[in-house]
């Protein structure tokens, strides 16, 4: 039974959702009784394997191929959230990409493709989605704690991430008056399948808590942000990085 969960009735749109964070945050916020909205790039096992998880889990969820850099997948990304949920309560601005590229060779198209995903991704959904949002709802971006501080070789990652915060900032205080609520989750290290196993290594002495973090405690922060215990939260960056 789905009543009584934290998000029992809240509707969600998540991007980049089949890997990673952004698939430990669907995970959870359906878990806990949320209708949603995701969408990827491309279909594949990823894409497939997670519509078979959320079916386990029961309620309304919906999977859409969507490149979060084009306005006309995002409007049909937004469109399938608005024919079958109704309206939104929340978005999750998850979908990012990243490289490691000596900033003197950075290419042109690496920068606009790193930037564009993370940064104008988020731009573009969040506008394009908030017809759709009403008093109360929430938008939670994610970000990383490496734009808080810089690392060599991420200059587009930690530009854009960067950028997500004083976008997240401004919003908080334009969108404010009209209830909506936008907060940013910073992660630090975090062990997914596509993580660079060599970087959280070295990241381990650094780390107060002595290991790199998981989706699900990163998602654990975003439930918290999405629902209502955080009602009177807006415009903050919690980083969550085990203490580095």
């Amino acid at each position: 039974m789905r009543e009584g969960l934290i998000m029992h009735g809240k509707r969600v749109l998540l991007t980049g959702g089949t890997k990673g964070i952004g698939r430990a945050t669907v995970l959870a916020l359906a878990g806990a009784g949320a209708t949603t909205v995701t969408c990827f790039r491309r279909e594949g096992h990823d894409a497939e394997s997670l519509r078979l998880e959320l079916k386990e889990l029961g309620g309304e969820h919906h999977l859409v191929a969507a490149d979060v850099t084009d306005p006309g997948d995002v409007d049909r990304l937004v469109d399938v959230a608005r024919s079958e949920l109704g309206g939104l309560d929340v978005i999750v601005n998850n979908a990012g990409a990243i490289t490691h590229t000596p900033f003197a060779e950075l290419s042109m198209e690496d920068w606009r493709r790193v930037v564009d995903t993370s940064l104008t991704g988020c731009f573009l959904v969040t506008q394009k989605a908030l017809p759709l949002l009403g008093r109360g709802a929430s938008v939670v971006n994610i970000g990383a704690a490496a734009a808080l501080r810089g690392l060599p070789g991420r200059a587009h990652y930690t530009a854009a991430k960067a950028g997500m915060i004083g976008l997240t900032r401004s919003l908080a205080k334009e969108l404010g008056p009209a209830g909506i609520r936008v907060n940013l989750v910073a992660p630090g290290p975090v062990e997914t399948a596509e993580a660079d196993e060599a970087a959280l290594s070295r990241y381990r002495h650094l780390i107060a808590l002595g290991r790199p973090g998981t989706p699900g405690e990163v998602a654990g922060v975003v439930l918290f942000l999405a629902g209502d215990a955080s009602r009177f939260v807006t415009g903050e960056t919690i980083v969550v990085d085990g203490g580095i």
